[in-house]
């Protein structure tokens, strides 16, 4: 009995550790010159270790040693007049080691917050496969020739050690076999695998057929979240472009964002999405720029330099998650033709840290105007950039279904650190 006494009392006990431990991240982000403000409320002692003597200041007082012991049951702030990394080592009781969280002092950046909707057309890298059927023969019987070969989500690369650009040179293949299996090279999720693929005449058409659905690009309406001058590059949508067939994230090898204007809106009601409807003018003198990355955070790429004119030009700073605050913010949206407007919401709940990067905040629509149009969030709003306090702090990602006047958003942090990757 005095065992299990014991027992509970240090579970209860040790308990606040754990979700502490949880609760810090492993990495935190703060602008060079800036006096960033930090309240965690947890039972752990923290040992702030920099070499950066003499340019970091602690509770706004100059550090002039290598090291400082904070609590992080009390506020406190941390300002770096340099770039530069810092370890932040945790301790229980301040004894015990726990983890090390490493904080990386960046540059001091401004962007132009855009909310203007584009055309995006992205072709994938590889003849994406959709899923597999039957092939009725010409002698009378029902063949499978992908079953077991290929798989929803692969990518088709090559088809006898020629690479494809596009679905039609896979079709040009498949009508050409005479009869005569192909050999193909497949990526699937990271790894390359070699197929071989017995094409079947159909009785329908007369043609040779492997039973396999397939696409090659895809195209839609969304936000330019950030135009970087300094760069010229952009970040959109706040969360990546999936196939509608597969739910996959498509890996892509080039794609283009596109001069749009709004025609319509269907509305969002409970269970069921609106959406901007518009035109996409897919010419090269609409052509804004180039998309080079499609990940869970976004799409990113190059504006024209060219072009640039046809985007806002006004920088504002960016603002991380830690400074974000529940209350009062602005998006931009481009839901009429192609005017940009602000309009009002509020942030009910900042889930910092979250390991869902484009589920860092709630936000609910508050301005009337927006809501006597679009009855909340729509499907094309995807990646309006979220404005707190004249610092653009992240985008809309995702409309709440049962309830469209809500929505998550991604803070802009998440999104800048995916840009780096075209680096």
């Amino acid at each position: 009995m005095k065992i299990g006494i014991l027992f509970i009392f240090l579970i209860a006990f040790i308990s606040p550790f754990i979700a502490s431990f949880l609760y810090i991240p492993e990495e935190i982000q703060l602008v060079a010159g800036r006096e960033h403000e930090f309240k965690f409320n947890v039972p752990l002692q923290a040992k702030i270790v920099s070499d950066q003597q003499g340019v970091l200041k602690v509770n706004n007082r100059p550090i002039d040693q290598k090291d400082i012991d904070i609590s992080l049951q009390e506020p406190f702030s941390i300002q770096s007049d340099e770039k530069g990394t810092l370890d932040v080592k945790l301790k229980l009781l301040g004894v015990l080691p726990l983890k090390t969280v490493k904080v990386d002092v960046i540059s001091p950046m401004e962007v132009v917050p855009c909310g203007m909707t584009v055309g995006v057309n992205v072709a994938t890298d590889g003849i994406m496969v959709l899923g597999t059927g039957n092939v009725n023969g010409i002698d009378g019987k029902v063949y499978e020739p992908s079953k077991g070969v290929l798989e929803s989500g692969d990518l088709i690369l090559e088809v006898n050690g020629k690479p494809l650009e596009n679905k039609e040179q896979l079709i040009d293949f498949i009508e050409n076999s005479n009869n005569k299996k192909l050999k193909m090279k497949v990526k699937r999720e990271d790894e390359i695998i070699e197929a071989s693929i017995q094409p079947i005449k159909s009785q329908e058409d007369k043609r040779f057929k492997i039973g396999a659905w397939v696409r090659d690009q895809t195209q839609g309406i969304g936000t330019i979240t950030y135009y970087n001058p300094n760069s010229n590059s952009f970040g959109a949508l706040g969360h990546g472009i999936t196939d509608i067939d597969t739910k996959k994230l498509m890996p892509i090898k080039s794609g283009k964002i596109m001069k749009a204007e709004i025609t319509s809106i269907k509305k969002g009601q409970k269970g069921i999405p609106g959406e901007l409807t518009g035109a996409i003018y897919d010419t090269e003198e609409s052509r804004i720029g180039s998309v080079e990355l499609n990940t869970t955070q976004g799409i990113f790429g190059k504006i024209d330099p060219h072009k640039s004119d046809m985007l806002p030009n006004e920088t504002v700073p960016i603002g991380l998650q830690h400074e974000i605050h529940e209350g009062k913010a602005v998006i931009r949206s481009n839901i009429s033709g192609n005017k940009i407007e602000e309009f009002d919401i509020y942030i009910q709940k900042i889930s910092k840290f979250n390991q869902d990067a484009s589920k860092g905040m709630i936000v609910k629509i508050t301005d009337p105007r927006l809501l006597d149009k679009t009855n909340g969030i729509v499907q094309g709003m995807s990646g309006s950039p979220i404005l707190q306090d004249g610092k653009l702090i992240g985008a809309i990602t995702h409309v709440f279904v049962q309830d469209p006047t809500k929505g998550y958003g991604i803070f802009i942090e998440s999104m800048l650190k995916k840009e780096d990757l075209m680096e």
